[in-house]
């Protein structure tokens, strides 16, 4: 079994594929389970459920990623195996549109004071008039020679220390949460995402938690204890370290353990669907948590 757990298509505002393409690049890369878990929305996973009815050799697995908040912290849930005929999505996805639309002017204010400045009109034209996410703000700083003398925008520039995956940079350097053009969103309080998840039948698990809490990785057993089915141990995010110490939390407490690329296109270059770290000590468990996910009716 080679499974992707966490793939973002084009009906997340930062992905860049779309569902047919995707599926013919999880045959090319030999992954035959897989999950579109595009932010706070389910249309990909609708689209995918469709598309892979016909296909025995491809499982697919129903996902959403849930923008939450847990004690001050943001952080991402996954739902996988939810249930895609009700409304609390939609309804979700509409508000966090809403939410990060009225965000959008205080992002590019605190920008412009840090001395980057970008015209607004062009940003939403861009966007489609949807909210502008940080990697289309940096894609649309970069893309313009006037702003390439910018010394603050050097950093991303070819051959500069943060052009191996610019725009994804730009976002974790400047619009990321504590960081300097970043805006506090008011997302759900992470109980209520998993009720949720698991009010649309769905199995909670915590995405990249080494990302969120780095430093502070003890919290992350919170998380578990608050009803969180799982984590997604194996990413692109984690540490050595950090793989270790969530692989054995989790199979201590008998959790589920999950795997995920993170894959977006071009605003995560270097990141390809079915590609992240793995330790082979943990693999069994890992399938084993796999297979239960796929067979949630026994889980």
């Amino acid at each position: 079994m080679k499974a992707d757990m966490h793939i973002h298509s084009s009906y997340s505002n930062d992905g860049e594929k779309s569902i047919p393409e995707i599926i013919r690049m999880c045959s090319v890369n030999q992954v035959n389970v897989f999950s579109i878990t595009d932010h706070n929305g389910i249309k990909g996973a609708r689209e995918a459920t469709r598309l892979c009815a016909a296909q025995k050799e491809l499982s697919f697995i129903p996902g959403i990623e849930i923008d939450c908040n847990y004690q001050g912290t943001d952080l991402h849930l996954l739902g996988y195996q939810i249930e895609l005929n009700g409304d609390d999505f939609e309804r979700l996805e509409q508000k966090v549109e809403r939410l990060y639309l009225e965000a959008t002017p205080l992002m590019l204010q605190n920008l412009g004071k840090l001395g980057i400045e970008i015209d607004s009109e062009e940003l939403m034209q861009r966007s489609g008039g949807n909210p502008p996410t940080g990697e289309l703000i940096a894609e649309v700083l970069l893309e313009n020679p006037d702003h390439h003398t910018n010394p603050k925008l050097k950093p991303y520039l070819s051959g500069g220390h943060r052009s191996d995956m610019p725009l994804i940079n730009f976002y974790l350097d400047f619009m990321a949460q504590g960081k300097p053009a970043h805006v506090e969103i008011n997302h759900m309080d992470f109980k209520d995402a998993l009720e949720m998840v698991r009010s649309n039948g769905g199995i909670p698990v915590v995405a990249h938690p080494g990302l969120n809490f780095r430093g502070r990785e003890e919290l992350v057993a919170e998380l578990l204890e608050q009803g969180a089915s799982g984590l997604e141990v194996f990413n692109n995010y984690h540490s050595g370290e950090q793989t270790a110490y969530f692989a054995d939390l989790i199979r201590k407490r008998g959790a589920l353990m999950t795997c995920g690329s993170d894959f977006h296109g071009k605003t995560k270059p270097l990141i390809s669907i079915g590609q992240y770290g793995i330790l082979e000590e943990f693999r069994p468990y890992l399938n084993q948590s796999l297979e239960k996910i796929l067979n949630f009716s026994i889980y």
